[in-house]
């Protein structure tokens, strides 16, 4: 099992802010996770579409779309953000 948190407007457009899946065969890396988010259609196919800016962290660390996901593992989506 792994756990997904969404942050910021992905949570509120999604109306959810955290969600624990079982990893599922083919789903190796960050990408195939958002692939297989995508495959839910409808509004999580907007948020996970490819033109879509998303960042994410991989247990709490800043991480690429190639980083390998692993069970038990939490990955964090959430959209770009600006400093000031």
């Amino acid at each position: 099992m792994i756990r997904i948190l969404y942050f910021a407007s992905l949570r509120d457009r999604l109306k959810q802010d955290a969600e624990q899946v079982d990893l599922l065969p083919g789903i190796s890396d960050v990408n195939a996770l958002m692939q297989h988010l995508r495959q839910r259609g409808g509004i999580w196919a907007e948020v996970f579409a490819e033109d879509q800016p998303v960042l994410c962290a991989l247990n709490q660390e800043m991480a690429r779309l190639d980083a390998p996901v692993k069970d038990g593992d939490e990955i964090g989506f959430f959209p770009p953000v600006t400093g000031g």
